[in-house]
């Protein structure tokens, strides 16, 4: 194992260019390691990386609608650079159709990659947040889990699921420490907007920091909205 002594890692499955880096970014900021999951992560741009704390990421290939190969990539993040003390599940597939044009294998797909991926990736990390009493796994949701539309029917109902995902494991894993959110984006992400992936990155951070504090205070979901133009987010507990 090479994991540095003091070095908290954070685990990022859905790393990619906008969102995904965004969040890593945060996180090593405050120093912690990162463990980039992606399904080509050579095509990373990861410069904006560099020079923050910490040491390199470590840079993993999966396909996370693999269970095999996704409980191997935690594998290789295990002795490669220890146990997470932070996991961010950041991946969807979108799959076009009304839900009676829906073919049924790109249904299916969606759902493994949008929430079955998030299952597996929390049973990999939950073990040892359980046993150190801490942790937190963080769900990227999205407003269409809230408000769908005909168009939407695929990505709808993996975001659903995912969102009731979340809301399970937080009943589950908060009596041992570990503090489980997603955070719903109900919005379409832009640079230079309300929706700047460096601005919803901070809710990610904000929710972690929330998890040092008494069990009963933290939420299971952020809403991040610009409703109304007076919050950027509205949690529930």
């Amino acid at each position: 194992m090479t994991e540095s002594v003091g070095v908290r890692l954070a685990v990022v499955v859905g790393a990619g260019p906008g969102l995904g880096l965004a969040v890593a970014s945060r996180f090593a900021r405050e120093g912690y390691r990162l463990a980039l999951v992606a399904r080509n992560p050579d095509k990373l741009d990861i410069s904006r990386l560099a020079g923050l704390p910490g040491p390199p990421p470590l840079l993993v290939a999966a396909d996370v609608g693999d269970q095999a190969g996704l409980r191997g990539a935690f594998a290789r993040i295990r002795a490669g650079a220890g146990d997470a003390e932070v996991l961010v599940y950041n991946t969807s597939l979108w799959v076009p159709g009304t839900p009676t044009q829906l073919d049924y294998d790109a249904f299916m797909a969606g759902l493994r990659i949008g929430a079955a991926g998030a299952l597996v990736a929390a049973q990999e990390v939950a073990p040892a947040m359980r046993a150190a009493g801490r942790g937190t796994i963080l769900l990227t949701g999205s407003g269409v889990a809230l408000r769908a539309s005909a168009g939407s029917a695929g990505l709808a109902a993996a975001k659903a699921a995912l969102r009731s995902l979340a809301m399970t494991m937080a009943d589950e894993l908060r009596p041992d420490g570990i503090h489980v959110a997603t955070v719903t984006i109900a919005g379409v992400m832009a640079a230079g907007t309300f929706y700047d992936p460096e601005l919803i990155a901070a809710t990610y951070w904000d929710l972690h920091v929330e998890g040092s504090g008494p069990p009963d205070r933290w939420r299971a979901e952020v809403i991040y909205t610009d409703q109304g133009g007076k919050s950027p987010a509205r949690g529930t507990e």
